[in-house]
């Protein structure tokens, strides 16, 4: 079962993405995780990306998309997989269902996580991360007991420089100007869903389980 999940900035798309990789049993994978492991391994297609980045480029679709190819002959992808936040262009999809179709593989789901951009505004410009654990908070629905300071282990509470509020809208403008077309491009091949985003995370997985059977 092969899957692309997506969804803007914010709509929770990441975290369902591990929870459906642990339930299918069936690897996430990241464009941006795939890069760095490709350009650490020094693979062939790795190489090309580090040239690409080294020289301040943008990396090609063409390889990304040969990434996710040597990615998916990977034996924890014999099952399928799950694209979390890719194809972001009608470009991007046409490549890599080309690509699938060279291996006689095909995407079978398509799931856009739909989300109000005035809740996502308030969900990312509010949210704040431990430097030292990791765990998150958010000024509204989950404010650490000690302002500034994580309840686990003490430490100090980050925000990213580009949670506030001017990137958060431009970021949110561009995904749907970019992905507007890629919806259409998989709704006329019948595999494209959508499912509420605004739901409570345990909804909108149940949500997802029950398109992907």
């Amino acid at each position: 079962m092969n899957v692309v999940l997506m969804g803007p900035p914010g709509a929770g798309k990441g975290t369902q993405a591990r929870e459906l990789a642990v339930k299918y049993g069936i690897p996430q994978l990241s464009t941006g995780d795939m890069l760095r492991a490709a350009v650490k391994a020094g693979s062939p297609v790795g190489l090309k990306a580090k040239a690409a980045m080294e020289s301040g480029g943008l990396v090609s679709d063409e390889i990304v998309v040969g990434i996710i190819a040597d990615r998916i002959t990977e034996a924890d992808c014999a099952k399928g997989f799950i694209l979390d936040g890719f194809p972001r262009t009608v470009a991007q999809a046409e490549s890599l269902a080309e690509m699938l179709k060279s291996r006689s593989l095909k995407i079978d789901h398509v799931i856009d996580i739909t989300a109000d951009t005035e809740a996502l505004v308030a969900r990312i410009t509010g949210r704040s991360t431990c430097a030292k654990c990791g765990e998150g908070y958010h000024d509204t629905h989950k404010k650490p007991k000690k302002a500034g300071a994580c309840d686990k282990c003490g430490g100090e509470l980050t925000r990213r420089a580009d949670d506030n509020e001017e990137t958060v809208r431009n970021r949110l403008s561009v995904y749907h100007k970019q992905t507007a077309p890629v919806i259409e491009f998989y709704r006329g091949g019948g595999t494209f869903k959508a499912v509420d985003g605004m739901e409570k995370m345990d909804k909108v997985f149940a949500a997802l389980c029950r398109i992907l059977g």
